[in-house]
C-alpha cells in the first residue's frame, strides 16, 4: 500500500491541502461564521476529499491496512483540535473535534472490536462462500493496532479448529482459513485425510453431490464440513513438524485451497483473529445481496 504512487500521490495532496487549509484558517479572526467557508476553503475541502476517496481506493486494491490511516487521520485531527483550542481559533477548534470524535470511534472500533472483510475465494467451501462478508473478531488473539505484530493486552493464543484471518507469509493480505497445527504439532496429509501427531482426524462421510464429497471432521469438539473433489486424485503423502513460534492452516475446501501446504507455517503475530459471523452475502456486482447466510460461522 504505502509503495503505490497512487496512494503516494493522493497522501502528499490530502496533506499539501490540509497545511493550506490550516494557514487559512489562522489567518481568520476569531469573529468568522463557524459554518461558513471562505471560497478557497471550499475549494480545498473538496480536493482534499477527492484525494481522500484516491487514498481508499488504493487501500482496496491492495488490501491495504486501513487502521493505520484511520490512527494517522485520529492524530492529525487531535493536533487540530488542539491547536485551536491553544491558539483561541475556534474555527480550528470546532473543526478539529468534528473530524477527530467520528474518526476516533471508527478506529476503535474497526482496531480493536470487529474489521469487516469480503470472501474473495472458494477456498472455505462450504462454511464460507465467495461473496460472503464477515465480521472478524480483531480482539480474539490480543489487542494491536496493525495487522501483524504482538499484541499489547489480552493475548490469547489460537486454537484448533478456528477460523483464523492472517496475514500468510508470502503475500500482505489477509487470508481465512481453518487452523489445524500448533508448535511442535506434526501433521500429516495421506489419502485425502488429515493425521495430527500420527493420530486421524475423525471424518465421517456425509453425502456426494455433483462429484463432491463432503465429510464431517471434528477439530477440538467443534464439527466441521469439508469437501473433496472427486475429480482430483489423492496427492503424494505429506508431512510438516510446526515450529515453535508458528502455526498450520488449511482450507476447508481441501483440493481447492492455496494453504499451509504450499507456502508454509503462520507466524504467530501474523494472526488478525477470528471470523466470527456471515452478515451479509453479495456474490457479484449485478446480484442483489441476500441476508439469507447470515449467521455465526463454525
Amino acid at each position: 500500500m504505502f509503495s503505490d504512487p497512487l496512494f503516494l500521490l493522493a497522501s502528499i495532496g490530502i496533506l499539501t491541502c490540509l497545511v493550506i487549509w490550516v494557514v487559512e484558517a489562522i489567518k481568520m479572526d476569531n469573529t468568522s461564521i463557524l459554518d461558513i467557508q471562505t471560497p478557497s476553503q471550499s475549494k480545498l475541502s473538496k480536493i482534499g476529499f477527492v484525494f481522500g476517496l484516491l487514498i481508499l481506493y488504493s487501500v482496496f486494491i491492495n488490501a491495504g491496512d486501513l487502521s493505520i490511516i484511520l490512527l494517522l487521520a485520529t492524530i492529525v485531527s487531535l493536533v487540530i483540535w488542539i491547536t485551536g483550542k491553544f491558539i483561541g481559533n475556534s474555527y480550528l477548534k470546532s473543526s478539529g473535534r468534528s473530524w477527530f470524535i467520528p474518526i476516533f470511534l471508527i478506529f476503535v472500533l474497526r482496531t480493536f472490536m470487529y474489521e469487516p472483510y469480503q470472501i474473495p475465494s472458494g477456498s472455505m467451501i462450504p462454511g464460507l462462500k465467495v461473496g460472503d462478508f464477515i465480521l472478524v473478531n480483531k480482539h480474539s488473539y490480543g489487542l494491536k493496532i496493525e495487522r501483524t505484530g504482538k499484541s499489547f493486552a489480552m493475548a490469547k493464543d489460537p486454537e484448533f479448529g478456528d477460523v483464523v484471518v492472517f496475514i500468510p507469509p508470502h503475500k500482505p493480505m489477509p487470508f481465512v482459513k481453518r487452523l489445524i497445527g500448533k508448535p511442535g504439532d506434526k501433521i500429516s496429509y495421506i489419502n485425502k485425510k488429515l493425521y495430527l501427531n500420527d493420530t486421524a482426524v475423525p471424518q465421517n462421510y456425509y453425502k456426494t453431490e455433483s462429484g463432491i464429497d463432503f465429510y464431517l471432521e471434528n477439530f477440538n469438539g467443534k464439527e466441521i464440513t469439508v469437501q473433496h473433489m472427486r475429480s482430483r486424485p489423492s496427492s503424494a503423502p505429506s508431512e510438516w513438524i510446526v515450529p515453535d513460534g508458528m502455526y498450520f492452516a488449511v482450507g476447508d475446501n481441501r483440493d481447492n485451497s492455496n494453504d499451509s501446504r504450499y507456502w508454509g507455517f503462520i507466524p504467530r503475530d501474523n494472526f488478525m483473529g477470528t471470523a466470527d459471523y456471515i452478515w451479509m452475502s453479495w456474490e457479484c456486482w449485478t446480484c442483489v445481496p441476500s441476508f439469507e447466510r447470515a449467521g455465526s460461522i463454525e
